[in-house]
């Protein structure tokens, strides 16, 4: 089992955690930890708002899930120190996504398991605590397979399971793409410019792992939008086909240009 995995009794201070509100006080606010099973920390009202808080309600509720850091673990007192004022935005999205990643995982590695007529208890043992240990989470492991057919045994994996493990991770997850946007100008006074464009749009096309679309703005520019796995693949499909239907436009007598950012 990974050393990650024998921390998970009891969270480590500085971790970020993800908490359901117990009972609101008006000194504080008691709040079960999700990730840990029978652990609840406290959340003192200094800890709620970086400003005066005076009813403590009007920023936590029973019932309420909220991702707070931990300040101090009391292992022999049972105690865990929480505050909401020490996280900030970007840090509760990350949070929040990382917990629906693992609770999707969760339920992708039971239909493994029931595919292999195993428990999920002999699918950590013989393969999950691994994959957490070398690619980060069981999520990324699954999306991994969704990018690659061959990522795990790149990674040095053996086994029948992985077959299924990755049918599973292709028929449940979508490929997490990034977009960048260019624009293309392109313009012709030739008898046939109407064609000549064309036949230069033409040139923008999907690649493998990259959506190419092209939509017209105004005269003479047109948005070209690339949709791919890899931000600097992105860039490059861009760039390498633009440059392409600019060179098709200048051997047919138009003219063009390619850019980044709209003016």
């Amino acid at each position: 089992m990974p050393e990650e995995e024998m921390d998970y009794d009891w969270p480590s201070e500085g971790e970020l955690v993800l908490g359901k509100v117990q009972t609101v006080k008006n000194f504080g606010s008691f709040v079960e930890l999700e990730e840990y099973e029978g652990k609840v920390g406290f959340i003192h009202i200094s800890e709620i708002s970086a400003g005066w808080v005076k009813r403590i309600r009007d920023y936590i509720r029973e019932g309420q899930k909220r991702v707070c850091k931990v300040l101090k673990v009391d292992k022999e007192q049972g105690h865990i120190d929480l505050s909401l004022k020490q996280v900030n935005e970007h840090q509760k999205r990350e949070k929040l996504q990382a917990w629906k990643n693992h609770q999707k995982a969760e339920k992708l590695l039971s239909i493994v398991a029931e595919e292999l007529g195993w428990s999920i208890d002999e699918c950590y043992e013989k393969f999950g605590y691994d994959l957490i240990d070398e690619i980060g989470s069981l999520y990324e492991a699954f999306e991994k397979c969704t990018l690659n057919e061959n990522a795990l045994e790149e990674a040095g994996f053996e086994g029948d399971w992985i077959d299924v493990f990755g049918q599973v991770a292709r028929d449940n997850i979508s490929p997490p793409y990034i977009s960048i946007t260019g624009f293309l100008e392109i313009s012709s006074k030739n008898k046939n410019g109407v064609d000549d464009i064309k036949d230069a749009l033409s040139i923008f096309h999907d690649e493998e792992g990259s959506k190419v679309e092209v939509s017209y703005t105004a005269a003479p520019k047109y948005r070209v939008e690339v949709r791919s796995t890899d931000y600097k693949v992105a860039e490059e499909v861009f760039e390498s086909q633009a440059k392409e239907a600019v060179k098709k436009i200048d051997e047919l007598g138009g003219q063009g240009r390619y850019f980044r950012k709209d003016s």
